[in-house]
C-alpha cells in the first residue's frame, strides 16, 4: 500500500481525476476487505489509528457511482457493493445478515440478521447477533459476542478520531450502545442496555470509594447501567453512567467466568 500517494491525493483532490490514483484508492479498500490492512491496530503502545486508510475510505465514496445491486429478489441502490463468497471465507451468514464490501469478516464469524459497515474489522469466532450493527471502521476482536440489538458506532470523520474497539473475548449485552471511540477491554462483560459514549462516566464501585474514568472499560470488568445525580438550574436529576461492579475471575475459563459473573451480580444480558 502506498501511504504517501494516498496522503498526496487527500491533500489535492484534483488528483482523483486520474485513473491511476482512483485505482490506488480502490486498492486500499480491497486490502481492507481482505484484512491485509486495518483502520486501527494494537501494538505495544496501545491502539494506533491509520488515518491514511480512513482517508482512502472517504475518497472511495467520491469515486464510486451509484449502482443497482441484486440479492435474489431484493434490490439495493448504492455506491458500495456487498461482500460475496461467504462460503469460501468460512463465514456463516443468516438471511438478512449484510456486510458491505471493504469490511473484513474473519473465518468462523457468524452474522445473524445484522449489518457490518465498510472499514469494520470482525475477527474470528465472533457472533454478531440479530439486529446488531458494526459501524464503519469499528474493530471487533476474536470470540466476541455482540448480543441482539447492539450498536457499535462508526467513525470516518474526523480522520484522526479513534474507532470503537471491542477487544478479544468481550461480551456485549442486548441493546448496548458503544460509540465515539470507546474501547472495551479484553473479556469485559457489558450487561444489557449499557450506553457508552466518550463522555459517559464509567465508575468503578467495587472499592470503598468510587473510581471514575471515561472512554475505556478495563479488561474483565463486569459493567451495568447506572445513574448519578447532577444538579441543574431546574433541579437535581439522574444522569446515565456505567458501573463496574466486579470482574470475571481469572481462575475460570471464559464461559464459566461469564456465567459466574451473571449469576453473582444478577445482571441481564
Amino acid at each position: 500500500m502506498n501511504q504517501q500517494l494516498i496522503e498526496s491525493i487527500w491533500d489535492n483532490r484534483d488528483l482523483l481525476k486520474e485513473q491511476a490514483n482512483q485505482d490506488a484508492v480502490a486498492e486500499v479498500i480491497e486490502a481492507l476487505d481482505k484484512g491485509k490492512i486495518r483502520v486501527a491496530q494494537e501494538n505495544e503502545f496501545g491502539w494506533t489509528v491509520n488515518e491514511w486508510v480512513k482517508k482512502a475510505v472517504l475518497m472511495y465514496f467520491g469515486i464510486r457511482k451509484m449502482e443497482t445491486f441484486h440479492a435474489g429478489p431484493m434490490e439495493f441502490y448504492d455506491k458500495i457493493p456487498l461482500k460475496k463468497d461467504f462460503e469460501s471465507l468460512g463465514v456463516r451468514v443468516v438471511p438478512h445478515g449484510i456486510a458491505r464490501y471493504g469490511s473484513y469478516i474473519s473465518r468462523g464469524v457468524i452474522l445473524m440478521p445484522s449489518y457490518v459497515n465498510i472499514g469494520a474489522y470482525v475477527d474470528e469466532g465472533t457472533l454478531v447477533d440479530t439486529w446488531a450493527t458494526v459501524g464503519s471502521c469499528a474493530q471487533v476482536g476474536k470470540n466476541v459476542h455482540l448480543s441482539g440489538g447492539v450498536g457499535l458506532g462508526g467513525v470516518l470523520e474526523p480522520v484522526q478520531a479513534a474507532p470503537v474497539i471491542i477487544e478479544d473475548g468481550a461480551f456485549i449485552g442486548s441493546r448496548c450502545i458503544v460509540v465515539e471511540g470507546v474501547r472495551v477491554g479484553k473479556e469485559a462483560v457489558l450487561g444489557a442496555n449499557v450506553v457508552l459514549t466518550a463522555s459517559t462516566k464509567i465508575i468503578d464501585v467495587t472499592g470503598e470509594t468510587p473510581h471514575e474514568r471515561k472512554g475505556f472499560v478495563p479488561e474483565r470488568s463486569v459493567v451495568i447501567p447506572g445513574t448519578y445525580q447532577k444538579t441543574y438550574p431546574a433541579g437535581s436529576f439522574g444522569v446515565s453512567c456505567a458501573l463496574i461492579i466486579g470482574q470475571r475471575k481469572a481462575s475460570t475459563d471464559l464461559k464459566t467466568s461469564l456465567n459466574d459473573a451473571l449469576r453473582e451480580f444478577n445482571i441481564s444480558i
